[in-house]
């Protein structure tokens, strides 16, 4: 795979490229855009000839045997995270972000408390909030550059009102991956205070090298009260296939799952299914290993860059294509450093308070991108920023 190709995704219909001008007033002509998590880079040749051979039958139906897919997710599971999947326990949704709606609107009800360890992932938020529940920001501490938890602070913060826990793992936008002693104690937390953990995995497979991923599943005694959700979408750079797998290995939560589903008559989207199902191949196995290389130098491009800048801070990546950048140290508001990023250096980047509580002084870049690109990202932000240096 030929990461360094030029791909111009302008005037595509690409929400990343855009829409940067409308949201962020970053020029689309001149501008580069980091803010989205999809990557600009081609999907893997076997996705390809799955659309290929679709297109050749020309007729496009409602999907029935789904029987390949879920084999292919078995085999990945087991080949690449150790995880033995019994495909009964599998749900496929409309992204996880669906996932994630389905199961607050499943296992909680309106003015209930859902726990995010923040700053997190924001689609999260503006799920709990859109559906009448309450966000219960548990903030991550941040030691010397990487995110830890606190949990004697969080117990103290329950009233018992609270359903359900949110982990992100690996994290976004820090972009740790929790050890296995950490995800015991989010399982411990999730026990003492009789919460549904939902552990959403999606950035599972994008785990850089000398850092292994623990799956939640594999941690002992949350059985009972545990949701995992993962996609093929953020590996493949298949996002607008909008398809994730919602899946649930405790029967009585299941049983409740699979009634919801059924409330709101849900069926799969082919396209998703037949590209996923490619996806999780040899072949899609070896496009990813090649890409976390080409991810691994673009975060030494990146993290080089930014930390030759005075008072700017790149978070150190275990994981994700996702860049989380500390500008506390220059000293400045939130809006005079997103100002000099999108006006001066003209990259389109998320600020960092969308995230929740304990994002306030950070941007999040993303670096799923050709490296000429970053290159250029990188020395436009030295420019900007070129009176503290």
């Amino acid at each position: 795979m030929n990461f360094d190709e030029r791909i111009d995704r302008r005037d595509s219909n690409s929400a990343k490229w855009d829409l940067m001008e409308r949201l962020y007033g970053v020029p689309k002509d001149t501008g580069i855009a980091m803010w989205v998590a999809d990557m600009d880079f081609r999907a893997p040749d076997c996705v390809q000839e799955a659309l290929r051979r679709m297109m050749d039958v020309g007729i496009y139906g409602y999907f029935g045997d789904d029987r390949a897919y879920l084999s292919s997710i078995v085999w990945w599971m087991r080949e690449r995270h150790g995880w033995d999947v019994d495909p009964r326990h599998v749900f496929t949704t409309h992204g996880l972000v669906n996932g994630t709606s389905m199961c607050i609107e499943t296992f909680t009800k309106p003015g209930d408390g859902i726990v995010l360890f923040t700053p997190v992932y924001h689609a999260f938020a503006k799920v709990i909030r859109g559906s009448g529940r309450r966000v219960v920001e548990c903030r991550l501490f941040n030691d010397g550059g990487r995110y830890g938890m606190d949990f004697d602070s969080y117990d103290k913060q329950m009233d018992g009102s609270e359903r359900m826990a949110i982990l992100c793992s690996p994290h976004n936008p820090g972009g740790r991956v929790w050890t296995r002693g950490e995800l015991r104690e989010v399982a411990a937390f999730s026990r003492r205070h009789n919460l549904i953990l939902v552990s959403d995995e999606i950035h599972h497979d994008l785990v850089y090298p000398g850092v292994k991923h623990t799956p939640m599943v594999h941690i002992d005694g949350i059985e009972d009260r545990l949701v995992m959700m993962s996609a093929s979408t953020k590996t493949f750079n298949i996002a607008g296939a909008h398809v994730g797998n919602v899946i649930i290995a405790d029967e009585t939560l299941r049983e409740r799952f699979a009634k919801r589903m059924l409330g709101l008559g849900m069926s799969p989207n082919a396209f998703g299914m037949h590209m996923a199902a490619a996806a999780y191949s040899p072949d899609g196995a070896i496009w990813l290993d090649e890409l976390v290389q080409y991810l691994d130098g673009n975060r030494r491009l990146f993290d080089g860059g930014i930390n030759s800048i005075p008072g700017l801070s790149s978070m150190p990546l275990e994981a994700t294509y996702l860049a989380w950048v500390d500008f506390s140290g220059t000293g400045m508001s939130s809006e005079e450093f997103a100002a000099r990023v999108a006006g001066d250096a003209r990259v389109a980047a998320i600020l960092g308070s969308t995230f929740g509580s304990g994002g306030e002084a950070f941007m999040r870049f993303n670096i799923g991108a050709p490296r000429h690109v970053i290159e250029e990202a990188v020395s436009r932000v030295q420019d900007a920023f070129m009176d503290l240096q």
